[in-house]
């Protein structure tokens, strides 16, 4: 059976960060969701037999890039891309003919490359959103990513955490040791529990008697009574043009247009660009029915004239008729950076 994240990558190129990477979503997502070559073949398997089966299956290809990937040359001087048989262009030539999500992940400052370094079957790959892991910023651009990438495979509770490893050897007790000490220790120790249990008993009444008599019996109603849960919301009820109500600073986040089939949010977001707004693209995400959230990442142009990359990611959140919009921004020249605003339906049909 495949896995539902494929890591491509070139050991010459970016050996060390798919490595970090792979790690990284092993604990986020669990081992039997993510594939890497090194990890995922077992000994005497056709390696191109189980690569091609792996892409066949997966949910999602992360293309590793960095800045020789499309220049790096073979033995005989060969540029490896122009190889037919180059694994890694068969491994996203495969992807991108089954219109499997490719995600380009660009590390050490390398740059989408342009559709006419591209061989004809990957040329399509240079259209494809891209995302940016420096090593400066690792921890929120892996963050960022497994949240984009959480909508083809979900962690579970086994593997969304840190796993704890003894420095020290565990010394189990001996077999049979715990039945001949179970008599004497139940009996020493019940007069204690059963005074444990008077105290307990008799500081609960003491507290909801000074509730009743200082609140008029309100405060221990409203202690024991929980807090309605928030009802959910049809996606439907999202479909239509949002324009935000609040200021909205150049740049800033201006229009969403959302339509909604199933449980399954499109989002095209606009951007407040002059002289007129620009087009964010589209995302397809999962609304759970109390909020979705989705990632762009793009690059934008600095008033020095200079470009740089730039990775947005909106949870949107429907209330009483509006929508809660919080934008986490991140770029190389600035610190993280979050913003909430206030969006309402608009008579605009276009930007």
């Amino acid at each position: 059976m495949g896995r539902a994240i494929f890591i491509s990558y070139r050991r010459d190129d970016t050996e060390g960060e798919a490595g970090r990477l792979f790690d990284d979503l092993i604990r986020a997502f669990g081992e039997n969701s993510v594939f890497m070559d090194v990890a995922g073949i077992n000994p005497g398997i056709d390696f191109r037999k189980a690569i091609d089966d792996n892409v066949a299956s997966c949910g999602v290809l992360l293309a590793m890039i960095g800045p020789t990937w499309a220049t790096i040359t073979n033995s005989s001087g060969e540029r490896r891309l122009d190889d037919a048989n180059d694994f890694v262009r068969l491994e996203i030539g495969s992807a991108l003919a089954r219109d499997i999500a490719v995600i380009p992940v660009l590390v050490h400052d390398a740059k989408m490359p342009r559709p006419d370094q591209l061989p004809e079957n990957l040329k399509n790959l240079a259209y494809r959103n891209s995302v940016e892991i420096t090593h400066a910023r690792w921890n929120s651009d892996v963050q960022l990513l497994t949240q984009a990438l959480s909508q083809y495979v979900t962690a579970t509770s086994s593997t969304d955490r840190e796993p704890v490893h003894a420095t020290v050897s565990v010394q189990l007790p001996p077999p049979h040791a715990a039945t001949s000490q179970a008599s004497p220790a139940k009996s020493s120790k019940m007069p204690l529990m059963v005074g444990i249990g008077v105290v307990v008993v008799l500081a609960i009444g003491g507290i909801i008697f000074f509730a009743l008599h200082h609140s008029g019996g309100n405060a221990a109603t409203a202690a024991i009574q929980p807090a309605p849960a928030a009802s959910p919301v049809q996606a439907s009820s999202l479909q239509g043009r949002w324009q935000n109500s609040t200021n909205v600073e150049y740049n800033g986040l201006d229009f969403l247009d959302i339509t909604a089939s199933g449980s399954q949010l499109s989002i095209e977001a606009w951007g407040n660009c002059q002289p007129k707004d620009c087009d964010w693209g589209g995302q397809t995400v999962n609304f759970d029915g109390q909020k979705a959230t989705a990632t762009w990442n793009f690059t934008q142009q600095k008033k020095s004239g200079k470009e740089e990359n730039r990775v947005a990611t909106l949870t949107i959140t429907p209330v009483d008729g509006s929508l809660q919009v919080t934008v986490d921004s991140t770029t190389a020249s600035k610190p993280e950076s979050q913003h909430q605003f206030t969006f309402t339906h608009s008579q605009q049909t276009s930007p």
